[in-house]
C-alpha cells in the first residue's frame, strides 16, 4: 500500500518558517532586480547565484547568473 504525502505538514515544517520565508523573498528579489535590468528572461533557465552563499546579500558583486546545472553543483552538502 502507497502512503500519501501530507502537504499541510510538509509547508508548515519546511516553507513557512519565517527564516525561510525571508530567504525566499531576498532570492525572488533577486531576480526580479535581474529581470527589470534585461539581464534575465522568463523561462531562460538560468539561475540567479549568490557567489557568497548568503541569499540574504543582494549587492550586485554578489550575484551572477549561471546555469542550473553550475548552481546545483555548488550547493552545501545537506546533512
Amino acid at each position: 500500500m502507497r502512503k500519501t504525502r501530507n502537504y499541510r505538514r510538509e509547508y508548515d515544517t519546511h516553507g513557512a518558517l519565517p527564516v525561510q520565508k525571508k530567504r525566499r523573498a531576498a532570492r525572488n528579489s533577486a531576480r526580479n532586480k535581474l529581470l527589470k535590468k534585461g539581464i534575465v528572461r522568463k523561462g531562460d533557465k538560468k539561475e540567479i547565484d549568490h557567489i557568497n552563499m548568503n541569499p540574504l546579500d543582494n549587492r550586485p558583486k554578489n550575484i551572477r547568473v549561471v546555469s542550473k546545472k553550475f548552481n546545483r553543483k555548488r550547493q552545501p552538502k545537506r546533512k
